[in-house]
């Protein structure tokens, strides 16, 4: 099986690791991986905010570079979500791009969902010792209803405890240009969500999102916090010793 890379900004410009764990994850389960380098952003920011024309722009990029792709896997449910949720929505007025917004959100999932849904895998064999929550990303959870396969892979992990937060379902306070327009709104749901994450005992913070765990570890260090905050695929890539 072949898959493509959908890199996401986040991963490429500052977690460069979180993409090169995905690749490594996925070549040691024999898939085969390439990297269409025409990609850039997917334009979710743009939509976000309002600049529709600007994503409309950034979408059709996207489309072109994955025209080709048998299977298009992102370490990120929110840029998934982007292409699955709102890709026909900008497109709407334009039949032949939507038809093909509409295959490529088909063959585009996020990793955990790529892992459990379509290669039926959820024991790597990964090892972690430690006491683990999990932040389910907002949109991950509501735009693409992809909430178990994390769970599930993180279940099978050696040696990792997986605790319950309360309040799961409160948001990170990220959202994109949300933390830049509001900061002390942002701040202040980050500090709530942290609350509850101390409460749980937990030495580790585990996402599949890049920008709510950046939000998250931002605040833990600035007060103080050792949780260590991972990637669900740098913690499987490290499990399974593949660094």
């Amino acid at each position: 099986m072949r898959v493509s890379l959908f890199i996401t900004c986040l991963a490429d410009q500052l977690f460069p690791e979180v993409g090169m764990a995905t690749v490594r994850l996925l070549r040691h389960l024999g898939v085969q991986v390439d990297f269409p380098e025409g990609q850039t952003c997917c334009g979710q920011a743009m939509w976000n905010s309002g600049f529709h024309a600007e994503a409309k722009a950034l979408a059709r990029t996207h489309l072109a570079a994955f025209a080709d792709s048998e299977c298009i896997v992102a370490p990120s449910g929110s840029c998934a979500g982007m292409v699955r949720g709102h890709y026909a929505e900008l497109f709407r007025e334009e039949p032949a791009l939507l038809e093909r917004a509409r295959q490529v959100a088909a063959r585009t999932y996020e990793l955990s969902e790529f892992l459990v849904e379509v290669l039926g895998v959820e024991d790597l064999g990964a090892a972690y010792r430690g006491r683990a929550v999990y932040h389910n990303g907002c949109h991950m959870a509501r735009v693409l209803g992809v909430t178990e396969p994390p769970l599930r892979l993180l279940r099978r992990v050696r040696g990792l405890e997986l605790a319950e937060m309360a309040r799961q379902d409160l948001c990170c306070g990220f959202g994109g240009t949300f933390s830049i327009k509001q900061p002390e709104i942002s701040v202040a749901m980050a500090d709530e969500k942290i609350e509850h994450l101390h409460a749980t005992g937990a030495d580790l913070l585990v996402g599949t999102d890049a920008a709510c765990l950046m939000q998250l570890e931002g605040r833990l260090r600035r007060l103080g916090s050792r949780v260590r905050v991972l990637h669900l695929a740098n913690l499987l890539a490290e499990g399974v010793g593949l660094g």
